[in-house]
């Protein structure tokens, strides 16, 4: 995101007209300008650089009597669901939706030139990325104009790379992907990191002579590395984070890899150095696989051997485990290619999932759900204050699953129920079977909306990555919810109306099973089936019609022949 298209440029202007701008404002340029008709390019050595000129010229800059427009230059076929947001001010507070448009909101940074915030923003698909482009580029906010630019997919084939390999021109004039004089447009920053684990006598190393070493990796590599000196002090190693695209976060791995190499040869240490990746736990289960064959796949495939840190080791301030690969520094270089790869499919999965929950259910707390680590983009979702800080309310949910997955979802001597438990602040367990030929298991889930989201979430996901479920094939379970048997009508609603319209809204199956009998506490059951996101929007869908039946209730006067509706259980 380093290139640059400058518009609005009066046709009297002239490539020496930028170098003076460029060089009064004291931005950094790294190409000569290519000016044309209306418009023009020119590259930038790095995103801060690019940022500069984007705050600092566009819409504030005048030209030959014409204000300069100055945004990133993304081809359309590159234009992803991913937008920019900038010039916001900076003690603003976010939600799950900008301006009328749903969204996941994440990566939030401070411009420290001109002290507003910069945000990064994920669609749920490119109509919507386009809609919030048109409203949100200038809008106003508290005498801040918002500057939207789009995030390049770099997936996508650029525009002009058609079979025949010849570039058309357009009504606009040439392609904007692979202007002449240019070169190719710079990847885009994975929103992972790659984060490893150094002994800390290589630190010096790393860094190098005032910090040439250091500074070398990072302009070779186009990449941006933290080594966090202070934490832990006097630990035996120290983490390293490396902010780049996959390929850059690799060669930068591998530079450090080979400088430890060189530093063990000439202090004549004489251990073994293997390469420690740290990932989140929450995407190690998935890098794993059923019975560890995507982690023997990498093995067989890089000439490694791969262990991971175990699930004691974790705690609520270190929920990162620790990935260990030894081998040739080629080998370990190819499987931290092939581990990242697996984690950042895993990220990309979550944010989805994230994007579409935020879709689905307003209102439910998502910065406190702790799905995703915190020491990446995405994983801050900021939300205003809420008026309420009451506890929410606990919930009883039964999800039932295949009687064969129980082993994976308890998993060894009970450790991945308890870890899910922890994780997700829910009490968990799983009912006996019910004979000896039960091909279904009840898994009951007692906790808050957070935790039931929480739980449920990585119970379905659990079941994909295990392969219960086919590769194509949606995971979709029935859960069980009671409600009082007087509130069951409301439910159903007259003719069946309101069940009908959570089943349209939620695309799960509810039924409110007519021939039941009130249990002990005059409860009956609901049954909601359907994929993830369906049983959790039903879920929530339900729970507000018996919030509202319990304040009607409340707001019955004390002789009202109606008892008051229990609490749920």
């Amino acid at each position: 995101m380093n290139k640059l298209y400058i518009g609005n440029v009066s046709a009297e202007a002239s490539e020496e007209d930028f170098e003076t701008i460029f060089e009064q404002w004291k931005i950094p340029h790294s190409g000569p300008f290519l000016v044309k008709t209306g418009y023009a390019f020119v590259d930038c050595p790095d995103e801060k650089a690019a940022m500069k000129a984007i705050d600092v010229l566009s819409g504030k800059v005048e030209l030959h009597g014409k204000v300069l427009e100055v945004e990133h230059s993304v081809p359309k076929r590159q234009r992803s669901c991913k937008l920019q947001i900038r010039n916001i001010p900076p003690h603003m507070q976010w939600e799950v939706s900008a301006n009328g448009i749903d969204s996941a909101v994440y990566c939030p940074t401070v411009n420290t030139d001109t002290e507003t915030a910069v945000v990064n923003v994920r669609y749920a698909a490119k109509e919507q990325t386009r809609l919030a482009m048109e409203k949100l580029n200038g809008y106003m906010m508290e005498n801040y104009a918002l500057k939207v630019s789009y995030i390049p997919d770099e997936t996508a084939a650029p525009d002009g790379s058609s079979a025949g390999g010849r570039r058309g021109f357009n009504a606009r004039g040439p392609p904007r992907s692979s202007s002449p004089g240019l070169g190719a447009r710079p990847k885009v920053q994975s929103d992972i990191p790659l984060r490893v684990l150094v002994p800390t006598q290589f630190v010096g190393a790393i860094i190098g002579k005032e910090g040439a070493t250091i500074r070398n990796i990072t302009k070779l590599t186009h990449s941006k590395i933290d080594i966090h000196r202070k934490e832990n002090a006097g630990a035996a190693e120290k983490p390293i984070t490396i902010h780049s695209t996959p390929e850059g976060c690799s060669n930068a791995c591998r530079t450090i890899m080979e400088i430890m190499q060189k530093e063990a040869l000439d202090t004549k240490f004489t251990e073994e150095i293997p390469l420690k990746i740290l990932a989140h736990n929450n995407f190690v289960g998935r890098l794993i696989g059923k019975e560890g064959r995507n982690l023997k796949k990498i093995e067989q495939d890089t000439g490694t051997k791969i262990t991971i840190s175990p699930l004691q080791d974790l705690t609520l301030y270190n929920p990162e485990r620790t990935i260990t690969v030894k081998g040739s520094i080629e080998a370990c270089s190819r499987a931290e290619e092939e581990v990242m790869k697996k984690i950042r499919e895993s990220y990309e999965s979550d944010m989805a999932a994230m994007n579409l929950q935020s879709n689905l259910i307003p209102g439910l707390n998502l910065n406190a759900l702790g799905l995703f680590p915190s020491g990446a983009p995405g994983m801050a979702v900021c939300k205003k204050a809420s008026a309420s800080s009451g506890h929410p309310e606990s919930e009883t949910v039964h999800l039932f699953i295949p009687a064969l997955a129980v082993g994976a979802i308890i998993g060894k001597q009970g450790q991945h129920i308890k870890q899910l438990s922890h994780f997700a602040g829910a009490s968990i367990k799983i009912a006996p079977a019910e004979g000896m030929d039960a091909k279904q298991r009840m898994v009951i889930i007692v906790g808050p909306p957070e935790a039931q989201f929480k739980a449920q979430c990585r119970i379905f996901g659990k079941l994909k990555e295990e392969n219960f479920f086919g590769p194509k094939e949606e995971v979709k379970l029935e859960a069980h919810i009671k409600v009082p048997s007087f509130a069951a009508g409301r439910v159903i609603g007259k003719g069946g109306k309101t069940v009908n319209e959570l089943q349209n809204l939620t695309c799960a199956e509810v039924v409110v099973p007519r021939d039941q009998t009130p249990d002990e506490n005059d409860q009956v059951i609901v049954k909601i089936s359907g994929h993830f996101f369906a049983c959790q929007l039903a879920q929530r869908k339900i729970q507000e019609i018996l919030a509202q039946v319990r304040r009607q209730q409340q707001a019955k006067p004390a002789s009202g022949a109606q008892p008051p509706l229990p609490r749920r259980k």
